[in-house]
């Protein structure tokens, strides 16, 4: 006997496609807005535009004496128009940094170089070596620190063998973010052969001028806003601290503004006895960590505080830390404690009407539209950050970011708060936009979970690094 299902049997809940959030550009009234960051920058000029006045982007340089005549020649290629040669339908002709961002990109000088010795990893411990040299060629910057307003690190593609030990607990790029970050140094890491033999010229153009801009102090985009939303978005992520026996935990968190400025990281030891396979805080060790992002989005709002505040991190939120969250921002008339986990057994395809002659719907050729939110309960729903974004390919057509593959969505789920789903998927959403290290239209994650994640990634290869609060371009 077989029974056709009711409405409430082997059916989910109706889906909804959110639109591509839009980006912001171009100085006050006479800036606009696009959902392309690349085509935004081309069209409207970055979102600070102007603010540097006449002064260029000097740019600071470490590498090898064998090494800076090429460095020096690829900064300037920075200056140059790029045609695109990959993901064409997506990259626009690169014009050159001064055509982009209204400023120049310039070299520092002199006394702004510091060569390397390019024999130093060749005896006793590679790491140690290369990591002690460039911490002390940092330090010798700081001196002549108003000189230049980002560093620019080349290394030998030989020392690429020194890059991460075999163990996993030395990284050579976050060693040097965390010589960097104390010391407010912005920079920028290279290697030879992935840098100046890159084959794709315009997209590496894109990529690293958009990089440089920003830790150079310059905002390219901020997420547009139809109606003022007063919100702040906090991401939390957790850290053994590096080179430590005794589980010594570390809390990272972030406090952005509802437009995706105000970025910056808190970094607060909040010390022993946590669960290193299923990190959760107790109310006091929540209650603390959140305190210090009160007091640093007060810091930035003249002592105002956000009308809603959203809490992003990757693991459930317990009772007690929800009662903490909620201890905090109390004074916040809404406030949302949201679980985004990137790894689901989900995944989806799009069906389209079956053609002439056929039976039953068809898979369709393109995957899972960018911004499908399948709910799942009240509180849960599953949002396809990766697939397809129509109208945003070069010509006309869909285009869909790595172009293979089934998408695989976030699942989201709101452990506290109230209001609609889909505002939570759609602040989601738009914080994927927000990277300012890459030319992409998005990341797989949210840039709250992202750069918390890199931040805590940070401090567990380090012993040392001082808990703080970090501008969000230190770590870029």
């Amino acid at each position: 006997m077989t029974s056709t299902p009711g409405p409430s049997q082997g059916r989910l809940p109706p889906h909804r496609v959110l639109v591509e959030p839009l980006l912001k550009f171009g100085p006050g009234a006479a800036g606009g807005v696009s959902p392309h960051p690349l085509r935004g920058l081309l069209e409207h000029g970055p979102y600070s535009r102007g603010s540097f006045g006449d002064v260029s982007v000097r740019v600071a340089i470490i590498t090898t004496t064998q090494l800076l005549q090429r460095l020096r020649k690829f900064l300037g290629s920075l200056r140059q128009q790029h045609e695109p040669s990959d993901r064409r339908k997506y990259v626009p002709t690169y014009p050159g940094f001064q055509q982009v961002y209204g400023i120049d990109l310039v070299p520092a000088g002199d006394s702004a170089t510091v060569l390397l010795d390019g024999n130093l990893a060749d005896t006793g411990d590679g790491h140690q070596a290369i990591s002690a040299a460039l911490s002390s060629a940092i330090r010798s910057l700081e001196g002549v620190r108003a000189s230049w307003d980002v560093l620019v690190v080349l290394l030998p593609a030989s020392w690429q063998r020194w890059k991460v030990s075999a163990d996993g607990a030395f990284d050579l790029h976050d060693q040097m973010k965390a010589s960097s970050a104390p010391l407010g140094i912005p920079t920028q890491l290279l290697w030879e052969d992935s840098a100046l033999s890159f084959r794709y010229k315009c997209s590496l153009a894109w990529r690293l001028s958009i990089a440089l801009y920003a830790k150079a102090g310059g905002t390219p985009w901020r997420l547009y806003r139809e109606d003022y939303a007063d919100v702040a978005y906090v991401g939390v992520s957790y850290a053994i601290r590096g080179g430590t026996r005794d589980g010594f935990v570390t809390c990272c968190s972030q406090v952005f503004d509802a437009d995706g400025g105000g970025m910056d990281f808190v970094a607060y030891d909040i010390g022993e006895g946590i669960d290193q396979e299923n990190p959760h805080l107790t109310r006091d060790q929540m209650r603390a960590v959140m305190a210090r992002s009160v007091r640093l989005y007060q810091e930035r709002h003249a002592g105002n505080l956000p009308q809603r505040v959203v809490v992003h991190k990757t693991t459930s939120f317990r009772d007690e830390e929800v009662d903490a969250v909620f201890d905090a921002w109390s004074a916040c008339r809404e406030i949302e404690c949201v679980r985004v986990q990137a790894s689901t057994p989900w995944r989806g395809v799009q069906l389209v009407a079956p053609k002439p002659g056929r039976d039953g719907s068809q898979p369709d050729n393109w995957p899972v539209r960018r911004g499908t939110v399948q709910y799942l309960s009240g509180r849960d729903a599953l949002l396809y950050v990766n697939g397809t974004t129509p109208g945003l390919a070069s010509g006309s057509g869909n285009f869909y970011q790595g172009g293979k593959s089934i998408p695989s969505p976030l699942l989201v789920s709101r452990d506290a708060g109230s209001g609609p789903l889909e505002r939570t998927a759609a602040d989601t959403l738009a914080l994927t936009k927000m990277d300012w290290n890459n030319d992409a239209l998005y990341d797989p994650l949210p840039v709250t979970i992202k750069y918390s994640q890199t931040l805590a990634r940070v401090i567990g290869h380090t012993s040392n690094f001082p808990d703080a609060v970090y501008p969000y371009r230190l770590f870029m």
